[in-house]
């Protein structure tokens, strides 16, 4: 069997499988705290809208860092940045454990000592992933990319799925949320290991001292690549518009009737029919129409989201929740290989830090896009209207660039060189 087809082409180099489980390990570790805060902080204020603040805070340094993160995995040392960001996760881990067992604490200032940790923590996530997803492209070699893509993706819907399960056990079981803080942190701190064991191949470095010019490159370089414009453009709004997450609680209360446990399973829905897509991806050759495949992927997940805003049947909207957690996978997939088999290795820290911003966009506006508009014009509107939206994006991008229906083989996608005025100096 040649490398091209083989599923487990990106497991055979043992440094990436180390990533890899590194990886899982710290997003199962996210997944845990992100419950826990949650839990913590309402038990202690009872305000829904101090919940908001936690996306808020979490989505702030993103925007404001990802940029001269990027620039900053470009000109420095990927894996040093790494490991040092999931240091810094394990210290506000310890930071927000301590404070939950302290109870002397005044209520004021333990909600703002928890929230200035949370600002660690994105601060933390916003250089740690640029470095991260730079990192894979010198532990396998280019032709493996692809494949190292899926499984990174099928390794973050096991995180998804199996993180807040285990933290709201230790929650349950424990009546408190320190000691998920604590488990948290032991996910952190493994995952350090496993990257200090790294062994990456070297990495041309980014001579070019920080400056509006080198910081903006990343911009300029997806602004001029339209294969990486459109696809990150498609998923972009594609999430945006269609995603139905933030009013599942809505539907599972009032409208489908199931009740918290019910919500349970619709919140682990999309990830469970990602995961099965991941791995089906993982084990078959690499998609040879893969434009034509990521726009009928994101025309489907917008019809999927339809038909969920109009289901009344718990069932088929577990079904069609989970149709559009495997068909986003595609557009994952696609988008995640384009990104890193296009842009070249010396600015791979930058354009990751562009795709990033572009996810997390997707994500937190995206919430507030569902919420407002269920509140003007009701939760099955806003959903349906979302559905629609998408597949209209999708007809805008085919109109925009036509090129993307024309993209073929991502195994035959070559790096795509900067313009002479914005190739960065390299060294050695």
């Amino acid at each position: 069997m040649s490398e091209a087809h083989d599923p487990y082409a990106a497991l055979r180099h043992p440094h990436y499988r180390r990533l890899l489980l590194g990886s899982v390990l710290a997003s199962a570790a996210s997944e845990m705290l992100s419950v826990a805060i949650g839990w913590e902080i309402y038990q202690r204020t009872e305000r829904k809208d101090a919940l908001g603040y936690v996306g808020l805070v979490l989505f702030l340094p993103v925007v404001l860092l990802s940029l001269p993160a990027g620039h900053f995995a470009d000109r420095h040392n990927r894996k040093a940045i790494l490991l040092g960001t999931q240091l810094l996760a394990v210290a506000a881990c310890i930071g927000l454990a301590l404070l939950s067992f302290s109870e002397e604490v005044l209520l004021q200032h333990r909600i703002a000592v928890i929230y200035g940790l949370l600002l660690l923590l994105g601060a933390a996530r916003a250089f740690g992933a640029p470095a991260r997803w730079a990192l894979v492209s010198q532990l396998v070699p280019a032709q493996t990319l692809g494949n190292a893509i899926a499984w990174n993706s099928s390794g973050w819907q096991v995180a998804s799925m199996t993180g807040p399960a285990l933290g709201g056990l230790v929650i349950w079981l424990t009546d408190r949320a320190a000691w998920t803080y604590v488990l948290s942190a032991a996910g952190w701190l493994m995952c350090v290991v496993l990257v200090a064991s790294l062994r990456p191949r070297g990495q041309p470095r980014l001579k070019e001292e920080l400056s509006v010019r080198s910081l903006l490159a990343g911009v300029r370089f997806v602004w001029q690549t339209k294969l990486i414009l459109a696809t990150i453009t498609l998923d972009l709004f594609a999430v945006l518009l269609g995603g139905a997450t933030a009013l599942l609680p809505v539907f599972a209360k009032d409208i489908l009737e199931v009740g918290p446990a019910g919500l349970g399973c619709l919140r682990a829905a999309p990830s469970a029919g990602a995961l099965v897509m991941a791995l089906t991806m993982a084990h078959r050759p690499p998609l040879r129409r893969a434009g034509q495949t990521l726009l009928l992927a994101v025309g489907g997940y917008g019809l999927a989201t339809i038909v969920f805003g109009l289901s009344q049947n718990f069932l088929l909207s577990l079904a069609v929740l989970a149709v559009t957690g495997a068909l986003d996978n595609i557009s994952v997939v696609v988008r995640g290989t384009l990104v890193q088999v296009l842009t070249p290795d010396a600015m791979r820290g930058r354009v990751s830090s562009v795709n990033m911003i572009f996810i997390s966009s997707s994500n937190e506006i995206g919430a507030f896009e569902s919420g407002m508009t269920a509140q003007w014009f009701g939760p099955v509107a806003s959903v349906v209207g979302g559905g629609i939206g998408t597949i209209l994006v999708v007809l805008g991008v085919l109109s925009k660039w036509p090129e993307v229906l024309r993209l073929g083989s991502l195994r035959a996608a070559e790096v795509v060189e900067p313009a002479d005025e914005e190739r960065p100096a390299r060294g050695d």
